[in-house]
């Protein structure tokens, strides 16, 4: 089971509308997500978590743009931690649940199978990349500089098995929940890490979305690198 998360406001893309609806190359951000994950045989079923308001818009826009990739809309909450605990209601028969933000529009069927493949074995993965430029830590009116080489940043999705994902979502909401994979940890469950891959980016500007335009013009695979290698 995928639940893909799109109840960002677009605050920061500074735009009316959400950047989940934006276009690319043609079609709303979102829709390439959910193809991405129809796209890959280890996916069962697909959860769409968006501001209730907005139900109406996304049912248009797939009207609009003849999209019939199978999904069932959710309602989200004021927290991502709502969000994903609201698509979880009612879900008993699934094996894993991969949680993924619907603004990483360009994440590859291979990445997703891996991650599948590592949560089968591990319970709870996600998908890293190494850091590229220095790192500082700051320290009051200083700061200083820290190994890079110690730090990752995480992407989604990230996959558990379902009843590690169901048993972590019951506890109450914290602050420190700022993925999925806290919520899991807080739980006293490890999480393995696998190597991500860096054309997964969010879209978080304009200049990202510019960024995706380009790969996808440049008809560049998303999975081309995303390496095959052992959880961590």
């Amino acid at each position: 089971m995928a639940i893909i998360v799109a109840g960002g406001s677009g605050k920061r893309f500074g735009t009316a509308l959400p950047k989940q609806f934006a276009l690319l190359n043609g079609r709303p951000v979102l829709m390439h997500s959910i193809e991405a994950f129809a796209r890959c045989s280890e996916v069962t079923g697909i959860k769409v978590v968006l501001p209730v308001d907005y139900f109406d818009l996304w049912q248009s826009m797939c009207r609009r743009f003849g999209f019939s990739v199978e999904h069932q809309l959710v309602e989200g909450g004021h927290e991502r931690f709502f969000s994903v605990m609201n698509a979880l209601a009612g879900l008993n028969d699934a094996t894993l649940v991969a949680v993924h933000d619907g603004v990483r529009p360009l994440v590859s069927p291979d990445l997703i199978g891996r991650l599948c493949q590592a949560a089968l074995l591990h319970g709870a993965v996600v998908p890293v990349v190494p850091v590229n430029e220095s790192l500082r830590r700051l320290d009051g009116n200083a700061s200083v500089a820290v190994d890079r080489s110690r730090f990752v940043t995480v992407q989604t999705p990230q996959v558990f098995k379902a009843s590690i994902l169901l048993k972590a979502y019951q506890q109450p909401y914290s602050s420190v929940f700022t993925d999925d994979a806290s919520v899991v940890e807080a739980m006293g469950y490890g999480v393995a890490t696998v190597s991500g891959d860096p054309v997964n980016i969010k879209i978080t500007t304009r200049a990202d979305l510019l960024f995706a335009q380009a790969v996808l013009a440049a008809e560049i695979d998303p999975g081309a690198f995303s390496p095959s290698d052992q959880p961590g």
